[in-house]
């Protein structure tokens, strides 16, 4: 979606989002671009958004914590249409994707993703083969933020790689260990056979 069209940017911090979720009695990740900088321990580069990955089951948690806010989905997703989110609106699949202002005047500075789980497990939305226990998705940042595993994070970049991906990839791939380069290779794998990454995951006898 184009900010121009539907409006300016101005993200947020993660220790900002940390100080408006430090009340929130579900679990939460910085997601995108800042929770590989979150993994490797330095900026890398600009940001245009700042994105938090929420489980859809705990959507009306996610409402009560933002009193106030400014909320809209994008319906249909990536049309770059928004809507206001409704409340007391339960939002199902397809819709998974919520810009967010902290009022009606100011620019927008956080973009939630709700995505599915089936009992402990989280599920892609992009295809329901690609499972992993929920106590696996995240990790923490030395200063107690939450942010989503690297290798999750990677998945969701790998199917359409731009060059601030591939700049991610390149910063965080050596702190992948062998469970976390098999599980991601065999993700990409899943929705993409002749992704280039899968090589640079994988020793040859696997690729």
């Amino acid at each position: 979606m184009s900010a121009d069209a539907l409006g300016r940017w101005v993200p947020e911090r993660p220790e900002d989002v940390a100080a408006v979720f430090v009340k929130a009695n579900f679990p939460w990740w910085i997601a995108g671009g800042y929770a590989i900088e979150l993994a490797v321990g330095r900026e890398l580069r600009a940001h245009g958004d700042l994105d938090v990955l929420v489980l859809r089951r705990d959507q009306a948690y996610l409402r009560d914590l933002l009193p106030g806010w400014d909320l809209y989905v994008a319906d249909p997703p990536g049309q770059g249409e928004l809507r206001p989110w409704l409340p007391e609106e339960a939002l199902q699949p397809p819709l998974h994707d919520i810009w967010c202002r902290r009022t009606p005047e100011a620019p927008w500075s956080m973009q939630l993703m709700l995505d599915e789980t089936e009992g402990i497990q989280w599920v892609s939305r992009r295809n329901p083969e690609i499972r992993l226990p929920i106590d696996q998705l995240g990790r923490t940042s030395e200063t107690g933020i939450p942010y989503l595993a690297p290798e999750v994070q990677l998945f969701y970049k790998a199917k359409a790689t731009r060059d601030k991906d591939e700049t991610d990839f390149e910063a965080v791939l050596p702190l992948l260990d062998a469970p976390a380069r098999a599980w991601l290779a065999d993700a990409i794998k899943v929705l993409s056979p002749g992704h280039p990454w899968i090589r640079r995951l994988l020793p040859v006898s696997r690729t």
